[in-house]
């Protein structure tokens, strides 16, 4: 008896034991799982057996009391074929073992089916099936396999791979972030055009958040420039076919043209190039003119006119116009989204051009309270700076305590982005105004720093609570 053969055995042996020890009948066990009498049969006493589905395994399992997963280690034999893996019954296995957590499975599996590089492709197939599900962190391991195995790093697989693989890296974590760019960042180019756009958009985001301002200005010319190439190719399909399936991508094509503008305009804002930068929100205050336009296509038309109302405006307070402030303040209360990045640039602007703002904090004041609410590394940047442009601003204007206060929370924030620089940067500031410090405020600044000595990942549950109000 082959290899192959007895490890059958030993599967259906365990399923005929725990038949019998529950005493069932195969026609008690057909209305149990759901499984035809006539192949419950053949599965079990069939010459040869017929191979079961890792659904039917499960649904055994069920019927026997067991847990998922149950024989889960015997059933890749039920995948093979003359020695050839059968896709249709291992990629559903996998992705099972995936979504259960058997890693044991995995690995044992993976390895036997790289015996043979043809079978890369099954892994990438696992791997997409699961990310396109939503479980990325369960994909990683597979897409890894693929990066690992492929040996022409120009194939399809080896670039969506990596690009999977950077999308699936990104979370809150600044230092696994920018690592995640690095490591994927050379592969950019070799995606399918459509893709690109969707990887030069992430591209340009996260080194947003990462305030790598030279990147996001190089990522975003090359999204405008690709934005523009498929653009005018699709126009010349439309014109040429009487049937036009528009090309597929994450976002309506407007939004990657549109972003590139405005992301190249943040980057210009961010280094102090204002009149470069109001040359470039120009460039997407009116998208209207571009045609292949549908419904969702005008929404987002609509949005570029507002974000370019909101930075015009930011860009005359950064530059300290503030005979504009009035105006500006009423565009925030019709459009609350924009009011914590506009608090950002008021703090700025009054930290450099030395006027008072403690009326438009209190305004505010319960949109505020609310900042910490934001669990999304954009945003948790946005609040990082602004409550640490806030803590510069009361410390000038002698208000210390709450500047003390600001000071502990940015800390916080910081470590919840993980970003060394902005933690020394509030331990700094908090060690220059600690004079003035309550013994309440020099309590919380070392409970802060034992919980870093400690435990970083314990900080992130503080990262909710409320020090204090503006």
């Amino acid at each position: 008896m082959g290899i192959q053969e007895m490890l059958r055995l030993s599967l259906r042996t365990e399923i005929e034991r725990n038949l019998s020890q529950n005493g069932y009948t195969l026609s008690k066990l057909s209305e149990l799982t759901g499984i035809n009498s006539g192949t419950l049969s053949m599965m079990l006493n069939g010459n040869p057996p017929r191979p079961m589905t890792i659904c039917q395994l499960d649904a055994l399992a069920n019927a026997f009391g067991h847990k998922p997963g149950w024989l889960y280690e015997l059933y890749p034999e039920e995948c093979l074929n003359e020695g050839k893996f059968s896709r249709p019954r291992v990629i559903p296995y996998l992705i099972r073992c995936a979504e259960i957590g058997r890693q044991d499975c995995i690995a044992m599996t993976a390895s036997k089916l790289l015996d043979n590089p043809k079978n890369v492709s099954i892994l990438f197939s696992v791997a997409e099936q699961l990310f396109e599900n939503g479980k990325r962190k369960e994909s990683i391991p597979f897409y890894q396999f693929v990066v690992d195995s492929e040996k022409d790093s120009y194939s399809n697989h080896f670039v969506m791979a990596q690009y999977r693989l950077f999308r699936a890296a990104l979370g809150k974590n600044s230092e696994e972030n920018w690592k995640a760019v690095i490591r994927f960042e050379p592969y950019r180019k070799r995606l399918p055009e459509n893709y690109q756009l969707d990887a030069l958009l992430h591209l340009a985001n996260t080194c947003f958040a990462l305030h790598q301002w030279r990147d996001v200005e190089k990522y975003a010319d090359e999204l405008r420039e690709m934005a523009l190439i498929i653009y005018e190719d699709e126009l010349r399909k439309k014109q040429n076919k009487k049937t036009y399936e528009p090309v597929n991508t994450e976002r309506h094509l407007v939004v990657y043209y549109g972003q590139g503008y405005l992301l190249k305009s943040a980057a210009l804002e961010k280094q102090g190039l204002y009149e470069q930068a109001k040359q470039y929100v120009q460039g997407y205050a009116d998208l209207s003119w571009l045609e292949l336009l549908d419904e969702t296509g005008y929404s987002e038309v609509r949005k570029f006119q507002l974000w370019a109302k909101a930075n015009t405006y930011t860009l005359e307070i950064l530059m300290g116009n503030v005979g504009v402030m009035d105006e500006y303040l009423y565009f925030l209360t019709k459009n609350p989204p924009e009011i914590l990045p506009a608090l950002i640039t008021i703090i700025e602007s009054a930290n450099k051009h030395g006027f008072m703002v403690d009326h438009i904090m209190d305004r505010f004041s319960e949109e505020i309270k609310h900042f910490t609410h934001y669990r999304d590394p954009l945003n948790i940047d946005r609040n990082f700076r602004f409550r640490y442009g806030l803590a510069i601003y009361r410390f000038h204007n002698g208000q210390y305590l709450t500047g003390i206060t600001e000071t502990l929370q940015a800390m916080i924030l910081s470590i919840v982005k993980n970003s060394e620089k902005d933690f020394l940067r509030c331990v700094t500031t908090f060690e220059a105004y600690r004079k003035y410090a309550t013994d309440e405020q020099k309590q919380e600044y070392h409970q802060i720093l034992e919980e870093v000595r400690n435990d970083e990942k314990r900080i992130v549950a503080l990262s909710g609570s409320d020090l204090g109000t503006v």
